[in-house]
């Protein structure tokens, strides 16, 4: 079986930065481990499938380890793919996702991601984050998937050479590490080798939580975020409600066919 795959680097308007995210138009699904080994035999952080068409789709994501919840690098890359490859004449595509409905719409040269908010709670560090991050945070909070750990400053964020084996002894969990921004309203990078990333590049999923609490933390609307990986991404975000809004551009890499088993 002869399938289209496309790689398109997310978060970015130029090549090699961002997020490099596949992504996999299907007929209709295969089974859940040929999905697997697609991904794994990509070896990017994520993987996108996707079913469905004039504008209506479902939408699953892989890592080359485990299916994941929500991924924003990934939903943005497959967008990307409909508007540019598949229906240019559409304006928003809706998904159906393991995390509900997810809409993605132009604005101009960027995309409008719509995601559920994420908001933290504060707690105890868990034994071993400051050890496996390299620096003790000044805060921790708390999702359901990460623990976020806020640091004073960027350069504290960007000096981090974490210790992966000791972040994934700390369970099914990644860890983000978040500060202020010189030259935006906050920086972020993100560790998750429970789930197969060591760091990945830019995460549009950590921005569901980094927007409300960094919105409250600053007092501020519109927020302009960088992820200071090695290859960098720009998002642009606003919280609205139980919803926010993340933005950002993208551009191809690379398309071709992959062949798989039939069945």
């Amino acid at each position: 079986m002869r399938l289209p795959i496309f790689q398109v680097d997310a978060f970015t308007s130029r090549l090699f930065a961002g997020n490099p995210a596949a992504v996999c138009p299907l007929p209709s699904w295969l089974p859940d481990a040929t999905l697997q080994a697609i991904a794994a035999e990509n070896n990017l952080s994520e993987t996108a499938f996707f079913v469905g068409g004039k504008q209506a789709y479902e939408l699953r994501w892989f890592t080359p380890a485990v299916e994941v919840d929500l991924c924003g690098h990934a939903t943005l890359a497959s967008a990307w793919v409909i508007f540019h490859s598949l229906d240019p004449a559409a304006q928003v595509a809706d998904f159906k996702s393991r995390s509900g409905p997810l809409r993605v719409a132009r604005s101009a040269d960027m995309l409008v991601l719509d995601f559920p908010a994420r908001p933290p709670e504060a707690c105890a560090a868990p034994a071993g984050l400051a050890e496996a991050l390299g620096r003790a945070p000044a805060e921790v909070w708390r999702t359901r998937d990460d623990y976020f750990a806020v640091y004073e400053s960027e350069d504290d964020v960007r000096a981090l050479r974490p210790d992966m084996a000791g972040l994934r002894a700390l369970g099914r969990v990644g860890a983000v590490a978040t500060a202020p921004g010189r030259a935006s309203d906050f920086v972020s990078r993100y560790f998750a080798p429970a789930f197969g990333i060591d760091e990945d590049p830019v995460t549009g999923m950590t921005h569901c939580t980094l927007t409300p609490f960094w919105s409250r933390r600053l007092g501020k609307e519109r927020l302009h975020a960088l992820q200071v990986s090695a290859r960098g991404g720009e998002l642009f975000c606003i919280p609205r409600g139980d919803r926010v809004t993340i933005a950002g551009r993208a551009v191809k890499y690379m398309q071709g066919v992959i062949e798989v088993p039939e069945g």
